[in-house]
């Protein structure tokens, strides 16, 4: 197979085609996105070759060339007017050239999305099972990969591979791709993960559903967007009391089955010794759930037809008296919000105003802060009290704004961030940020002179760039890394997962700064919570601009946030 240099004739160059005669070129340069795009592209050529800096890769075909790589920059040398251009051009039949394609280190002569334009290529070739063989992608990701590709004519960017498998992975859900369309490649990964976690909460609500209706009991209506139901679940005092609890241990495991294992006989096991059994099988793994007295006898016999992981065994009689003493909770603070006056009052567009801003946090000093930034309204919320949807609606529409932007800085809140998107009566955008750190970056990013989609992409990408680490306390007994963890003990997270466990509330917060601090870091925030004086706050800060050099930029909020003593800003 030869590959070289050549000169060839712009009317002798073709799309590669599918087994029907379709173009195979990523872009439909029938849309006036695309068409745009071509001509932009064609700005950017040399003004006196007219043609791009790299050369569009081709494949002879019988007299003919194939478009490999660069389907657009041909369009833009037609739109010039071009007779003649000097391509890479690849001998040999087109599926021994394309699979040559993939297996070089195209990450060195390709971009992601050229990549991804190859994976297409090979799908023309052969089935998912061939595809999987020569890219060596898990086949069940092919699939979704294939199904994706073939709503890449609506991109008007050109998208790597992972947008397509997105794409696929929400095959009929047109919402769901309509909202990656949108995002464009700058978005579509935060878009992609928003989707992703409604759904497993989606999934996690039908398996419990599910266990219960097995179990014999009525499933308890989706409660209401209003605090009446709170404390009124499945665990309230009317249905079950902690002594009819006959199998005490809930226990669930995945079951990765052997090649010609059958659950049948295991899920047999399971009802013969436990109740509100569940296994949901596919190809390879089987998620199974079951209320035992002895989860070991369980998952002896599990393993007999396959290996285990994603373990997790609750005692149900602490469960339960620990979700009785939160409803009552729940129903205390329910009734002190019925005998208040909403915090918000409804206020009308006003078609003067473009943008405004609705955050999620707790404590009165990062309260202040967002409002210093410019933020509206402020819903109180955090770790431990989330707010409802009802709460971040009535926030929204007390901004008199034409586009409302949100700020959830939870991702246990994004979800009812949506959900009150879906209710508003003006343009709301929610901003999937994570952290309060994450709220505060893209604040401080926010452009009034963008658009209201590019300010969410450039808001979102600088949230992106910071990392957020928290000192809490554990609430209880557990094990870290192999390690117990006693209760009331110091924890360091970084990212939301633990890296440190300790008892001096100081050197765990420096030596956490410290470890998250990076070569181009440039700023560090420490954020102090309400279980800290100022004056320990002060010397903790001293401590961790001590501890991280000159060169990094370390300032103090008094944040007064509950269950963090302090959180930290990296960017």
């Amino acid at each position: 197979m030869g590959r070289a240099i050549e000169t060839v004739s712009i009317e002798d160059v073709f799309p590669l085609e599918d087994e029907y005669g379709n173009s195979m070129a990523r872009r439909d340069y029938t849309l006036k996105a695309n068409k745009d795009y071509v001509k932009r592209l064609a700005e950017s050529f040399n003004p006196e070759t007219k043609q791009p800096d790299e050369p569009p890769v081709l494949v002879r075909d019988r007299g003919i060339y194939r478009i490999k790589a660069g389907n657009s920059r041909v369009e833009a040398m037609r739109l010039l007017k071009v007779k003649s251009f000097t391509a890479v051009v690849e001998d040999g039949d087109e599926k021994a050239v394309v699979e040559a394609a993939w297996r070089t280190d195209t990450k060195k002569t390709y971009e992601e999305a050229e990549r991804a334009d190859i994976f297409k290529a090979l799908t023309l070739f052969g089935d998912d099972e061939y595809v999987s063989q020569v890219t060596g992608i898990e086949k069940k990701r092919v699939g979704r990969i294939r199904k994706g590709a073939e709503r890449d004519g609506e991109a008007v960017e050109q998208m790597p591979l992972g947008w397509y498998e997105a794409m696929g992975e929400f095959e009929g859900d047109a919402e769901a791709q309509e909202m990656l369309l949108k995002a464009g490649a700058r978005a579509w990964e935060s878009v992609a993960r928003s989707l992703r976690g409604k759904r497993e909460a989606e999934e996690r609500r039908a398996a419990i559903e599910a266990a219960v209706l097995l179990a014999g009991a009525e499933v308890a209506a989706k409660p209401k967007v209003s605090s009446e139901a709170a404390g009124k679940g499945v665990f309230a005092d009317d249905l079950m009391k902690v002594e009819d609890i006959k199998n005490g241990y809930c226990t669930q495991f995945l079951l990765h089955k052997d090649a010609d294992a059958s659950v049948t006989r295991l899920r047999a096991f399971l009802e013969s010794n436990g109740d509100s059994v569940v296994v949901i099988e596919d190809d390879d793994v089987a998620n199974c759930h079951v209320h035992t007295s002895d989860p070991g006898m369980m998952l002896s016999e599990a393993i007999k037809y396959g290996y285990l992981t994603n373990f997790k065994i609750e005692n149900m009689h602490e469960q339960f008296l620990a979700r009785q003493k939160q409803a009552k909770g729940l129903e205390k603070q329910a009734e002190a919000e019925e005998k208040k006056d909403s915090e918000f009052t409804y206020a009308a567009v006003d078609p003067e105003r473009e943008y405004g801003f609705v955050a999620v946090a707790a404590g009165e000093g990062l309260k202040a802060v967002f409002g210093d930034l410019g933020v509206d309204a402020v819903v109180s919320g955090g770790q431990t009290m989330n707010p409802s949807t009802e709460d971040i609606l009535a926030a929204i529409q007390s901004v008199p704004a034409k586009t409302v932007l949100v700020l959830p800085n939870n991702k246990n809140i994004i979800m009812a961030s949506e959900q009150a998107q879906k209710l508003a009566d003006r343009k709301v955008i929610v901003l999937p940020t994570r952290t309060v750190p994450q709220g505060m970056t893209a604040m401080l990013n926010f452009d009034p002179d963008l658009k209201p989609e590019e300010n969410a992409v450039a808001m979102m990408q600088a949230a992106d760039r910071v990392s957020t680490g928290l000192i809490t306390y554990a609430a209880r007994d557990s094990e870290f890394d192999g390690k117990p963890i006693k209760k009331g003990e110091i924890m360091a997270l970084e990212n939301g997962k633990i890296v440190a466990t300790g008892t001096d509330l100081v050197k765990m917060t420096y030596r956490l700064a410290r470890s998250m601090k990076k070569k181009d870091t440039q700023f560090i925030t420490v954020i102090s919570g309400c279980d800290v004086s100022d004056e320990d706050a002060e010397k903790t800060t001293d401590l961790v601009r001590a501890k991280c050099g000159g060169s990094v930029e370390v300032s103090h909020i008094s944040g007064g946030q509950p269950v963090y003593y302090y959180m930290i800003s990296v960017e």
